[in-house]
């Protein structure tokens, strides 16, 4: 009979690891394997993590090494470990680190192996070939400097990933120091820049609300050089600004802001994705504008959201260092393989439900609130075209009417309705008597309101798809989602992130989607809940007609 321990993981054939959250052992085990193996759901009782080859080689481009993966699994699992899982762990993570890129005293950036039938096969693909220039010796190549990203980006669909030792630029130096008055960095924030700091460049992930702008600031005093700073759109920015002069020495002298509306290149610079990506005549010229200064540091806000362009940009970037944050890694076009290669490893990570148990991000209850079409809706819907079935399912009148109902029972808090057709939220905002931000509302208006949303001059606000990303919304406590982007698993996280922040009188967040049932609008959400349900956050469902004529939800 095979030996049986009492340790809190499973590990199973096909890679994937069965984590028991109650175990008195589950925290140290969670630690231990959260280095390689990458959470995949986080319910109630059981979390499952898998183990894939990108795992493991951003394991050893952050320091660990093959035998520390085979003692972790060893050590907490309940069952022996298959033994051809160990074999397997060995030799991918033994895959990464045969190719480096290093700094030659005479030819400056070459590729250099530890196994020259490696090189031989890599320099054969068509994908590297026209990235390498002479052969020095058997075993390097030089690379020219500009090609850096895109060799490591190569090289990693090869399944052969390079270890990048040629190292950072200093960039042109410029004193940031952190002014800790009244406050002070949580500890897990301290963590996350000092994993950053040790890597040199990678990405940090944590919840919405957890304050990721200060991990960037104290990378910044870390680096103390120019900085840019990559944000989704002006509003972003220009919270930036205000954070980063509240809790930094920088003076607004300091930071310039280039966006659509102002082309400022200071010593520390905020651009938007948009503008860095705009085409004229067929070239990226801000793109291009920017890349010319000696950046010390890159900080990408929202980073699995890079858009292909800045893609490109960073990975002409690889000589400077490159912070990355997001609540999640999700990408819909499975190019996580790209932030890691350009960005660098994932530094720090801490589950969502780790951070609200130690009080930081409010705790909240996530409930599906379902509908049904009317006779007429369900004939309109069934004889409609494919892509006019969404919108004719979100936009039903059952859900005005339950948003109506839902701001009602909720009189007095501060409340978010989101949604992504125009039309539909003009509609919510007249029927609710509430301003709504949508694309066309200027700069300085949606300031306006998000102001007098922040001090409790207004209620309640109705958005459009512009704040989904990196708003502060501080004091949000209920959010009504009507519409989403098809089964996006990145907006949902964010959304409900609107309202994660910590609430003065300890209340519960409560985060409502409106989903008519039995239309594709169903599906979506289920796909986009996907992530949430992984990092514990169950929905419960509710039925509108006990919304709109019985109790609130329990």
């Amino acid at each position: 009979m095979a030996d049986v321990t009492d340790g809190p993981l499973i590990v199973q054939s096909d890679k994937t690891l069965l984590l028991e959250v109650d175990h008195e052992q589950a925290e140290a085990c969670r630690r231990a394997i959260a280095p390689f193996a990458e959470l995949e759901r986080a319910p109630e009782h059981v979390h499952t993590y898998r183990l894939t080859p990108l795992g493991l080689w951003n394991a050893r481009a952050a320091g660990h090494d093959a035998e520390q993966v085979v003692d972790s699994l060893m050590t907490y699992s309940r069952y022996p470990v298959p033994h051809a899982m160990l074999v397997d762990v060995a030799e991918t993570m033994a895959r990464y680190g045969r190719l480096r890129l290093e700094t030659h005293p005479a030819h400056g950036l070459v590729l250099h192996s530890t196994d020259r039938a490696v090189l031989e096969e890599v320099l054969r693909s068509k994908r590297v070939k026209p990235l390498v220039g002479a052969r020095i010796d058997d075993d390097t190549v030089i690379v020219h400097p500009s090609e850096r990203g895109n060799l490591k980006q190569s090289l990693v669909k090869l399944g052969w990933p390079a270890e990048d030792t040629a190292g950072y630029v200093d960039g042109e130096a410029h004193e940031i120091t952190l002014r800790e008055t009244d406050w002070t960095l949580r500890p897990y924030q301290r963590e996350a820049v000092e994993g950053f700091w040790h890597g040199g460049s990678g990405v940090v992930v944590l919840p919405c609300g957890a304050g990721k702008t200060l991990v960037g600031a104290a990378a910044m005093s870390r680096a103390q050089s120019t900085t840019l700073i990559l944000v989704t759109n002006t509003v972003a920015a220009r919270q930036w600004r205000d954070e980063l002069i509240r809790r930094t020495s920088l003076t607004e002298d300091e930071i310039g802001e280039y966006s659509g509306a102002r082309k400022e290149i200071r010593p520390v610079t905020i651009a938007t994705y948009q503008v860095m990506t705009t085409r004229r005549k067929g070239a990226y010229t801000h793109l291009e504008l920017l890349e010319a200064r000696d950046w010390g540091l890159i900080v990408y806000d929202e980073v699995h959201l890079l858009p292909a362009p800045i893609f490109r940009m960073t990975a002409d970037l690889q000589a400077r260092r490159r912070l990355g944050l997001t609540a999640t890694l999700v990408r819909e076009d499975g190019r996580e393989d790209d932030v890691f290669t350009l960005i660098g490893p994932k530094r720090y990570d801490a589950p969502w439900r780790e951070i609200e148990n130690q009080g930081y991000i409010a705790p909240a209850d996530c409930v599906e609130v379902r509908v049904t079409l009317s006779e007429g809706e369900r004939l309109t819907y069934a004889t409609a075209e494919a892509d006019e079935r969404y919108r004719l399912a979100s936009c039903t009148e059952t859900k005005t009417r339950v948003v109506q109902r839902l701001v009602e029972r909720h009189a007095g808090q501060p409340l978010l309705v989101i949604g992504q057709y125009i039309d539909q939220l003009d509609e919510l905002g007249e029927r609710i008597g509430a301003p709504v931000i949508k694309g066309e509302t200027t700069v300085r208006e949606r300031q306006r309101l998000f102001e007098a949303f922040r001090t409790g001059e207004i209620e309640t606000l109705v958005v459009s798809k512009v704040a989904n990303f990196s708003i502060d919304l501080p004091e949000a406590s209920v959010a009504i989602q009507v519409s989403g982007t098809f089964g996006s698993r990145q907006e949902e996280a964010q959304r409900l992130g609107r309202i994660l922040r910590p609430k003065a009188d300890g209340r519960t967040a409560r985060f409502y989607s409106v989903v008519a049932r039995d239309t594709v609008d169903q599906e979506y959400a289920q796909h986009r809940q996907r992530f949430l349900a992984e990092q514990g956050y169950a929905y419960r469902i509710a039925d509108a007609e006990d919304v709109l004529y019985g109790e609130e939800p329990a």
